[in-house]
């Protein structure tokens, strides 16, 4: 008894299936219906092969088929006996042999099951399509063998007509070469050949082999050299002279025929312009052999066709290596931009505070959270923003960023969503917005606290993973995008005020993250000094290397406002005023707003002691300093005072009396 086995079909035409092979039985492959499998391809056979028992297992044999079958990579000649995992190929069907039962769990991607027999039936107008395929090829051979098919005909093909194959063949030669030295030379043996030439040499400028020629109007013949040479049976060493000049000078083909020296016969000569943009870059010279045939207009057209040819391909190949080395200087740019934007993204200090943020930073990073990064203007809230895409598994995608209260509703809603071609005045293309632009990446919303109710529905949409449409489209775009929103508003409040829409809150408060201000973190305050001098020192090229003993303290103890945003310029302005090699005091210029939430007192300022007074005093005290400020004059005091000047005499008298 033969051990159970079965085959895995791959058929291109009906897919996957599964064959059982019947103990005692055999099974044919082949086009005809009454076989086992059927082979859908009209490279097999009738009857192509069959597969059959034996003492030892199962076998195959190739029924003298027209196109052979495949075992493996080998064309099988003899019979061969299966084991489990060979594959055999019957025009472009597999057909793999196991042993055992074939899978029968769902999902195994085997297809249906068949027992003995594989019939499936095409449709009819699949079955005429397959009958009419007459030839296949995997690979041409035209271009390789055009110039044996246009030799030795005589005149059964034009002379015209085998030319337009030489410069065919030449152009896809000229394509694949790879630098200005083989192009000439690929160009000056085609010219030869058709042409009937011994000898012959191109001259292109240094800068046709590895730099642009465009623009070359006009060269001179002093930056020419030769870059190919077809030396034939002696060498090549009496150009005429004023050739190259007059080619280049009159941009127009010669063709001559004199006595190069005394005594021998007249020799055609051949000298072309190279065009590239039109205009002359090089040229080619080509000689007859000496009381050889006649050179005839004929065989000047071909050598210009074939210069023509050289010339593309020479300002193809500077345009391709000014393009390559284009990319090497902008990949280079990208670099330097990419390690420039890193130190900028760096957080700097090592207070306890910074070190929490960076440690929800590593937690949140990996998820797909939404993050809401709160904190005061010029917190590093952005900063915060990029170190998360930096470390998430969105970081090889874009990273956008928008300002919400820079922009009017309309205008938002435009660069959130984009907008289709006449969405309003202005829109004369199509935009793509924001969300397109970072898709696959990270979506930072500076000030979400300023967009407009309208705007939060349709935002709410689009992070609950709902398409959108683009202003004034109907089309549905779908984003894949994480949004990190960042506000130093108290959207708390403002949701109570009905200003901010609850749902939207409550789905972007999914982590959030409180940046500290800087006066909360004075421990990296001289860190973040000192990162910013050597930076802009860097940038500008002065010789600053630190802070004067005095600076330091007054960076220390100012309350810093404006936050980083404020330190990092005040230390560029300090850098490009500074007349030493040290910041001092008078450089940081520093200003005396005060910080958010402040009451005009500074931290760490003490109240004088509270004494009771009456109103009266108050008021007396208050109107004789009114009066003391604007140098004693009564009618503007009572201005400021809000009162009229008979009120304020009034009450000047009764003190007055008291």
């Amino acid at each position: 008894m033969v051990i159970a086995a079965y085959l895995l079909v791959h058929d291109p035409v009906i897919g996957r299936s599964v064959v059982r092979l019947a103990d005692e039985e055999r099974l044919t492959l082949g086009r005809a219906p009454t076989n086992g499998i059927v082979i859908h391809d009209e490279r097999a056979s009738r009857f192509h092969a069959e597969i059959f028992p034996t003492p030892s297992g199962w076998s195959i044999r190739d029924l003298s088929s027209r196109n052979g079958t495949l075992l493996g990579r080998t064309a099988l000649v003899d019979d061969r006996l299966l084991v489990p995992g060979d594959t055999v190929c019957i025009g472009c069907t597999e057909i793999v042999f196991y042993e055992g039962d074939p899978p029968s769990e769902p999902g195994t991607g085997t297809g249906s099951e068949i027992d003995g027999t594989s019939t499936s039936e095409l449709p009819a107008d699949l079955v005429q399509w397959q009958a009419s395929i007459t030839h296949r090829r995997a690979t041409s051979r035209l271009l390789d063998d055009i110039k044996d098919t246009t030799q030795g005909t005589g005149e059964i093909v034009p002379r015209v007509g085998r030319a337009a194959a030489e410069l065919c063949r030449l152009a896809f030669a000229l394509g694949r070469a790879a630098d200005g030295r083989t192009i000439s030379l690929l160009a000056l043996e085609s010219a030869a050949q058709g042409a009937g030439a011994g000898r012959g040499i191109v001259f292109l400028p240094k800068v046709a082999t590895g730099r642009s020629t465009a623009g070359n109007a006009g060269i001179s013949p002093e930056l020419l050299e030769p870059v190919a040479v077809l030396a034939g049976p002696s060498p090549l060493d009496r150009i005429p002279r004023g050739m190259i000049t007059t080619v280049l000078g009159t941009n127009e083909a010669l063709l001559s025929c004199a006595v190069l020296a005394v005594g021998e016969p007249k020799a055609a000569c051949i000298s072309t312009p190279i065009r590239a943009a039109g205009q002359p870059v090089g040229v080619m010279h080509l000689e007859m052999p000496a009381g050889g045939r006649e050179a005839t207009p004929d065989d000047l057209e071909f050598v210009m066709a074939v210069c023509d040819a050289l010339g593309v391909a020479v300002e193809n190949l500077s345009a391709r290596e000014v393009l390559s080395t284009m990319l090497a200087t902008t990949a280079d740019e990208n670099e330097r931009l990419k390690r420039r934007l890193g130190e900028e993204s760096r957080m700097v200090g090592s207070s306890p505070a910074l070190e929490a943020i960076k440690e929800q930073i590593g937690r949140v990073a990996t998820t797909k959270a939404t993050v809401l990064i709160r904190g005061e203007s010029g917190s590093g809230k952005e900063l915060v923003a990029r170190a998360i895409h930096d470390n998430s598994d969105r970081k090889t995608g874009p990273f956008v960023c928008l300002n919400c209260a820079a922009l009017s509703e309309t205008l938002l809603e435009s660069e959130l969503f984009g907008h289709e071609r006449g969405a309003f005045t202005g829109a004369t293309e199509r935009k793509a917005g924001k969300f397109e632009a970072a898709h696959k990446g990270t979506l930072m919303l500076d000030e979400i606290g300023e967009m407009s109710p309208a705007i939060q529905a349709k935002f709410l949409r689009v992070l609950e993973g709902h398409p959108f449409e683009r202003v004034g489209g109907s089309n549905r775009v779908q984003v894949d995008v994480r949004v990190v929103a960042a506000t130093n508003r108290n959207l708390e409040e403002a949701v109570s005020a009905g200003e901010f829409r609850r749902d939207l809150y409550f789905r972007l408060k999914v982590v959030e993250i409180l940046v500290p201000s800087l006066r909360k973190r004075p421990e990296d305050i001289e860190s973040l000094a000192h990162h910013y001098l050597a930076r802009f020192a860097a940038e500008t090229g002065r010789r600053v290397r630190g802070f004067t003993p005095a600076a330091l303290e007054a960076l220390q103890n100012y309350h810093w406002p404006g936050n980083i945003r404020e330190l990092r310029n005040c230390i560029e302005r300090a850098v490009v005023l500074s007349l030493d090699d040290t910041v001092d005091v008078h450089e940081l210029a520093l200003s005396h707003l005060s910080s958010p939430g402040d009451t005009g007192r500074r931290a760490g300022d003490k109240l004088a002691p509270f004494v009771p007074e009456t109103l009266d005093e108050m008021e007396h005290r208050h109107v004789m300093a009114t009066l003391e400020a604007v140098g004693g004059n009564k009618t503007k005091a009572a201005a400021i005072l809000g009162i009229e000047r008979s009120t304020l005499d009034r009450k000047l008298a009764r003190w007055a009396s008291k």
